[in-house]
């Protein structure tokens, strides 16, 4: 492979990589580069996950990120592509071992590595993206050869320093921004729901439970027909062996993860969880986008999405509330919490909807597969 991704831009940085807008140069087109360091074997594990699951899902559902291509930087300038359906033994290597591993090998190995060499030009004069601007022009396979052989006589090894995600680009942001940059869309709010109930139960038959369902993790692509809503990040996304009975929820998980005021009561309260963990991260960010709820977090000014319980002067998130107490009773709709300008609240039908997604007892909730149809009966029925 031997395509030249020139990096535009960072558009985003988590705790774990940064995303740049690039493009593909024999194209022009534009794509998200993801730059995921491999610094220790922990956070190699959370990129493998969300390989894996990328590549699981590859193209085929409108409402989930698609991936492109994905490579190894093995050297300051190097980039090896990787295989489809195969995942980096020397990463693996890295969690299994606690230790990043290095890549050894000999002179003429070194040689066969190189020719398949991709590069990035970098635009973004960015330290963290590793690369040098220097990189504008391509240099022939003998000097790439010779750079190559040189770091090897330098080094003794090559380092796996970082993993690169190339996936298609979003140009309306994160669902927070798309939405609260706009005012109220009585039409469009629906849209939303549709989309993830979609996407959450494509990604559920497939075996993926995403585990960090949130506003920040769908990403909006603008087009003539509307915004596509599209789940992303799937760095705590784990890998079921597939549905028991046609039910999902007997495949149970132990680590506590994802984001405080969209996790479900079990897992606040440590116990095992199943895949209805999602449904009920759904349905805060549901109620949230319907009544277009928001909050702010502590030490931040940007406002967020999201369905929560008032406890006197602080905000508890729902799975706090309801794992202190199960009988809790939510009010749904929550129009005075709404930020103005107020949209028309949930109908009845959506309202014991939002009510099932969020019950305390995950069997109580629907499963993914039901929900999609339940979401369209639901919205059907209030509209009338």
């Amino acid at each position: 492979m031997e395509e030249l991704f020139t990096l535009e831009k960072e558009v985003g940085r988590g705790s774990y990589g940064v995303v740049f807008e690039g493009h593909v140069a024999k194209t022009g087109q534009k794509v998200a580069i993801k730059r995921l360091p491999c610094k220790d074997p922990e956070s190699i594990e959370l990129y493998l996950q969300e390989l894996w699951a990328m590549r699981v899902t590859a193209e085929n559902h409108i409402n989930v990120i698609a991936l492109h291509s994905s490579l190894l930087q093995t050297g300051q300038k190097s980039l090896k592509p990787l295989r489809k359906g195969k995942l980096p033994l020397r990463l693996v290597e890295s969690v299994l071992k606690g230790s990043v591993a290095q890549i050894r090998g000999s002179q003429s190995n070194t040689h066969r590595r190189s020719n398949s060499v991709s590069r990035l030009q970098d635009r973004t004069n960015s330290p963290s993206s590793n690369f040098s601007p220097s990189l504008s022009k391509r240099p022939s396979n003998r000097s790439r050869k010779r750079l190559s052989q040189r770091e090897d006589e330098r080094t003794g090894s090559l380092h796996c320093s970082a993993l690169w995600l190339v996936m298609e680009y979003c140009d309306g942001g994160d669902l927070n921004q798309y939405l609260l940059s706009r005012p109220p869309d009585a039409h469009g709010n629906p849209s939303v729901v549709q989309q993830l109930s979609s996407a959450v139960a494509f990604l559920h038959r497939l075996g993926i439970i995403h585990r960090d369902l949130k506003p920040d993790n769908v990403l909006v692509s603008v087009t003539a027909n509307g915004p596509i809503f599209k789940v992303a990040d799937f760095g705590l996304s784990k890998m079921s062996e597939g549905r028991v009975d046609g039910k999902l929820t007997r495949k149970y998980f132990s680590s506590t993860c994802g984001s405080d005021f969209y996790m479900a009561p079990e897992v606040w309260g440590g116990l095992t969880y199943t895949a209805q963990a999602d449904i009920f991260s759904l349905g805060v960010m549901f109620w949230a986008v319907l009544e277009r709820i928001t909050f702010l977090e502590e030490g931040t000014t940007q406002e967020q999405l999201g369905a929560y319980v008032c406890k006197g002067r602080w905000l508890m998130p729902l799975g706090e509330a309801l794992w202190e107490n199960a009988d809790l009773q939510l009010c749904i709709p929550m129009k005075w919490k709404r930020a103005a300008p107020l949209p028309s609240p949930p109908g009845p039908a959506m309202c014991g909807l939002l009510f099932d997604m969020l019950a305390s007892n995950p069997d109580s909730r629907p499963i993914a597969e039901q929900l999609e149809s339940r979401v369209r009966a639901a919205l059907k029925e209030d509209s009338h």
